[in-house]
């Protein structure tokens, strides 16, 4: 009876001693699935934040960089033949494009508030079907201070006269004078500048040259304009 006392006694010890065994283990487990999981979830959110971190910043009109104070940011983009108009974007504004449907054949023209970057006039003028005499008094109606965005959609030159050539070099174009048929151009200047304009682009139309079948490539230009100060 003594014995058999022991051996019962012997057998629940260790029974307990393996139920605590088991239940050791298990919450081992327990902690080491937390503590896993809180590691994969802090691990997640370092990842998130540094790809946020990262990420680089969308700057207006989609500029490889972002313009200083007192500029305002600007992207051109010339007509792709006769097929595509021209794109005219400032501080993040579409001005001018297919897509809004306000751009023609011949010399594209925004206007801008050189102060406060309000676009005040946009039009078109047709240089191959269409009279010069229209985009003479609208050059001559340019106000002092006035930023003025151009670009060629297909034909730009072919009626452009002398007089109107001197009015566009006065706004500080460079090239306006050897301008031909068919030629891709883009400009950025102003009414009452003092000096030419480096925001300018200009492509010859050349046979040996032609990226499209009678017309030069696509021209596309972005940088920071001043703001007119007082």
């Amino acid at each position: 009876m003594v014995r058999a006392s022991g051996l019962l006694k012997c057998a629940a010890f260790i029974f307990v001693f393996v139920v605590a065994v088991i239940v050791a283990f298990q919450l081992l487990e327990s902690n080491m699935d937390i503590g896993l999981d809180s590691l994969m979830s802090r691990s997640m959110v370092q990842d998130s934040v540094m790809i946020s971190d990262t990420k680089p910043p969308r700057n207006k009109c989609g500029l490889s960089k972002s313009c200083p104070s007192g500029h305002f940011a600007f992207k051109i983009t010339s007509g792709a033949a006769s097929v595509v108009g021209p794109k005219m974007c400032l501080e993040d504004r579409l001005l001018m494009s297919s897509v809004k449907n306000n751009v023609e054949r011949g010399i594209n023209i925004a206007l801008i508030n050189g102060k406060t970057g309000e676009l005040l006039k946009t039009a078109s003028f047709d240089m191959w079907a269409g009279d010069v005499a229209p985009l003479i008094k609208f050059l001559k109606e340019i106000e002092e201070g006035t930023i003025v965005i151009m670009a060629a959609f297909d034909d730009p030159a072919t009626k452009l006269n002398e007089e109107a050539r001197k009015l566009i070099s006065d706004l500080g174009s460079s090239v306006i004078s050897t301008l031909g048929f068919r030629d891709s151009w883009i400009f950025v200047g102003g009414k009452g500048i003092k000096t030419k304009t480096p925001f300018e682009q200009h492509i010859k139309n050349s046979a040996d040259t032609n990226k499209f079948d009678g017309w030069p490539d696509v021209l596309e230009m972005e940088g920071c304009v001043p703001q007119r100060a007082g």
